[in-house]
């Protein structure tokens, strides 16, 4: 499906960006539409919203197990692999573009990256580790930068029964989730288990009990990584290797943050980190996760796609083709397979060379050979299996026969068995929902995709019904046995903060604020009897002793103005005095004394002051300097002004205000780390990550406005939010219409266009300039103009002429500014609110 007319968009980005939301809307947007899904699941989940939206009839679901609404519905939501490409669609988009690099799957996503295209628009989406590949062999896309919603943080190392409420723990083998479940269970009550081998109804039943609150963990494969959309907060991985299918290795940073990305979803922060005693995590690998940077892919998986049904060996050949010289370096070769793989066994076997001796035959087996292995082992009973269908496919009445299926189903349709017996035969059933759906393959093939769904169902619901009852402990039952056989029951308080009576956990301590259980607050309440209080203020009092002799980086402080101890909300940031002294408001247990909370928010707000210099130091140096009368009146002038603006303000707000500066002043600012530029003074010590983050929390708990942060790392910020001028410019960039660029970025543009404009007046529309400042031509075109350059057309070219100098404010204006304390800066602007409406 190729149309040469395509817009073509590579929305690439890490998790919890928006980029399936996105391709879904602008699905939507056009007449007709396809979207291709690395899951069964995930493609179902998508089905099931355009359904909600546009109606049943409007949208058909296409995997290799199943096949629900018309072919002549405007929208198909499918597998990657099972994505009809013979039909043209307006719009069409592939999600989890990476896996092209995917060692099993990644021929087919690279097939759909060459040759999949919609008539009019096609979306690509996925991590932007491809992104050099993409720019390589589809050259004409568009590629857009999508930035994560939420913070993605590393926590450390934790024990099992430390880790927090909505917390998934994540492995590699099945016995290592039965193992780390039953721990779970022990110490916390219970756990949602999630791995690649259940059935998706399995896994849906299993999310389902963990979304609704009937447990607080989830212990899972790396089966979590795609596809599920939880509330979670943390991810802990309680294993850093695993086995790949060829060999035991290490966890890659990608894998890495696939998994860790489950924590936080749209704008709530996540954490990650390790548990079960396997050490910290690599700090190259953290660094790599938290700023969402990663090595490029250098391969993408390839096969060819024209293959040659006349004649076995012909096949054979055609599978083994190489891609074009011009491609080569970026695209490996796929020759291990399952389907290849399956065919070579097959083919070395004499009665099926004899059978496949002409095309129609030939192109039957190469489909028969696709039939997936579900126990994920190519063994010789598959073999067999694809044997048999095979030959009863060839044989005299051409499909296979009613009572050998009805044979294997009721064979396979019993509920007894442990977890991984019922496992073992869902594997055997949807192989034969899939082969069910092969139409041609059947007499009554609607028959056998209702009976092998129905027992796929049951399976899947006795399994789930076996999870519950090894990983989830129904000790509500338990409890309140025990509230009736005991009048006065034992408290006690255990290490991990859990409050238990009787022996049966009805409350947590976090931080330094008790919680009740969900689920049980009714219970809870009548347990909690006076000696369950007496255990709960001892505990609290501890933990006060402890935070005031942590060390200083147990105690960190969020985005969003809360305080936390160990993970736990200990406090929330307020207006202080200043805007550079916010105030720690404790969140503390009623039983807690006063004394003790005076001296829990002295002990925070002493640290929140030294977590500010630390991020800001140079901030203080300027307001000592602004004070210092070792200094000319115009630098302590500058340096008030830049401490009120917090770190950067335009250059004629200063002229405004103040006395033009000598070459002595500049230097006594360039000492203090001050940049005097053309358009903006600045601190660039502000512009590094840590700066912003702390500039971005005073502003958002001065003003009680919210203070996006611009991406990391990144020297432009497109669709920049609507702030004040100052704002933006403390936080590093300034506005040109919707773009901000960064201010030393900004600077170094505005300097390299003057020094063009002082050879000649007019030159053409530098085109370098841009790349490095990281704009597209018509970006620079408009921040030129905002430096005061403007754009002349002549013909096909475009040029930039400097144009008159902006008239600066005469010394009676300058006079007149400075006597009204004229300010713009965020901090100043609200007072000016507040006072006013006092």
């Amino acid at each position: 499906m190729r149309t040469t007319d395509s817009r073509i968009l590579a929305v690439l980005g890490p998790t919890n960006t928006g980029k399936t939301h996105f391709a879904i809307e602008r699905l939507l947007a056009h007449h007709s539409g396809m979207i291709g899904l690395p899951l069964r699941l995930l493609a179902r989940e998508i089905y099931d919203r355009i359904v909600k939206e546009r109606g049943p009839d409007a949208v058909q679901l296409v995997t290799g197990e199943e096949k629900i609404g018309s072919d002549k519905a405007p929208y198909v939501v499918a597998t990657v692999e099972a994505m009809p490409m013979d039909r043209p669609v307006a719009c069409l988009a592939v999600d989890e573009i990476q896996l092209c690099a995917d060692w099993e799957r990644g021929h087919v996503f690279t097939d759909r990256l060459l040759n999949a295209r919609g008539l009019h628009e096609t979306i690509f989406l996925g991590s932007d580790t491809i992104k050099p590949l993409i720019r390589q062999l589809v050259p004409e896309a568009v590629l857009i930068a999508r930035p994560r919603m939420s913070a993605l943080t590393y926590a450390g190392e934790s024990k099992l029964h430390r880790l927090p409420r909505r917390s998934a723990i994540v492995a590699f083998t099945a016995a290592d989730v039965y193992a780390l479940g039953e721990v779970i269970r022990r110490q916390r009550g219970g756990a949602a288990i999630v791995m690649g081998s259940l059935s998706p109804r399995t896994r849906n039943a299993q999310v389902a009990m963990y979304q609704a609150g009937e447990v607080d963990y989830l212990v899972a494969t790396d089966a979590i990584g795609m596809g599920l959309n939880m509330d979670l907060t943390h991810v802990a991985f309680a294993a850093l290797h695993k086995f790949d299918g060829r060999e035991r290795r290490k966890l890659a940073a990608t894998e890495v943050a696939q998994i860790a990305g489950r924590a936080g979803r749209h704008m709530a922060n996540g954490t990650f980190g390790t548990t079960n005693g396997v050490g910290e995590l690599d700090e190259r690998i953290v660094e790599a996760v938290e700023s969402h940077s990663f090595p490029p892919l250098k391969h993408l998986r390839w096969r060819n796609s024209a293959l040659d049904f006349r004649s076995l060996q012909g096949l054979l050949r055609s599978l083994d083709a190489g891609p074009d010289r011009a491609a080569r370096n970026a695209l490996w070769k796929v020759r291990d397979a399952l389907d290849d793989r399956s065919l070579h066994m097959l083919a070395a076997r004499e009665e099926i060379r004899q059978i496949a001796d002409r095309p129609e035959r030939v192109r039957l087996l190469w489909s028969v050979c696709q039939t997936p292995d579900f126990s994920k082992t190519l063994a010789e009973s598959h073999l067999h299996l694809l044997s048999t269908i095979y030959r009863h496919l060839t044989g005299p009445e051409g499909v296979i026969p009613a009572d050998w299926v009805a044979r294997t189903i009721d064979h396979i349709d019993r509920m007894d068995g442990d977890i991984d017996t019922l496992m073992g035969r869902l594997a055997h059933i949807r192989t034969w929902t899939y082969l069910s759906h092969r139409r041609d393959w059947f007499q009554d093939a609607a028959h056998w995709q209702e009976r092998a769904r129905a027992v796929e169902d049951r399976l899947s619901d006795a399994l789930h019904e076996r999870l519950m009852q090894r990983f989830v402990d129904r000790r509500t039952t338990a409890l309140l046995r025990s509230l009736r056989e005991h009048d006065d029951l034992p408290a006690t308080v255990e290490a991990d903060g859990s409050l238990a009576v009787d022996g049966h956990p009805v409350g947590t301590i976090e931080g330094l604020d008790f919680t009740l259980l969900p689920g049980e607050a009714d219970l809870a309440r009548k347990a909690l009897s006076a000696a369950a209080r007496r255990a709960l203020r001892p505990a609290l009092e501890r933990r006060v002793a402890q935070i005031l002799e942590a060390p200083e980086d147990e105690v960190c402080f969020d985005p969003d103005g809360a305080v936390r101890w160990q993970g736990a909300v200990v406090g929330r940031l307020a207006p202080g005095r200043t805007p550079l002294q916010p105030v720690v408001r404790p969140k503390i247990s009623d039983e807690l004394r006063g004394e003790l909370r005076e001296r829990v928010a002295d002990e925070l707000g002493r640290r929140l002051q030294g977590w500010i210099k630390r991020g800001i130091g140079r901030i203080g140096r300027l307001a000592a300097a602004s004070d210092d009368a070792g200094q000319s009146g115009a630098v302590r002038g500058v340096a008030y002004a830049l401490v009120e603006a917090l770190g950067a303000i335009r250059v004629d707000r200063i002229e405004s205000v103040s006395t033009p500066l000598g070459e002595a002043d500049r230097k006594a600012l360039a000492r203090l780390g001050v940049r005097l530029g053309v358009e903006w003074l600045f601190l660039p010590e502000l512009m590094r990550p840590r700066a912003r983050r702390v500039i971005a929390l005073l502003i958002r708990v001065w003003t009680g406005q919210d203070c996006p942060l611009p991406p990391e790392g990144a020297t432009t910020w497109r669709d920049v939010p609507d702030l004040l001028a100052s704002t933006l410019a403390a936080l590093g960039f300034t506005r040109f219409g919707t773009l901000g660029l960064r201010l030393d970025v900004a600077e170094r543009l505005a300097a390299q266009l003057r020094a063009r404009a002082r050879e000649s007046r007019q030159f053409d529309l530098p085109g370098d300039l841009a790349a490095g400042a990281g704009l597209k031509l018509d970006e620079l075109v408009a921040v030129a103009a905002g430096l005061g350059f403007a754009c002349v057309v002549e013909g096909e070219a475009r040029r930039l002429v400097r144009m008159r100098k902006r008239r600066r404010p005469d010394p009676v204006e300058r006079k007149r500014a400075a006597r009204a304390g004229r300010s713009d800066s965020p901090f100043a602007v609200l007072r000016t609110l507040v006072a006013g409406s006092s």
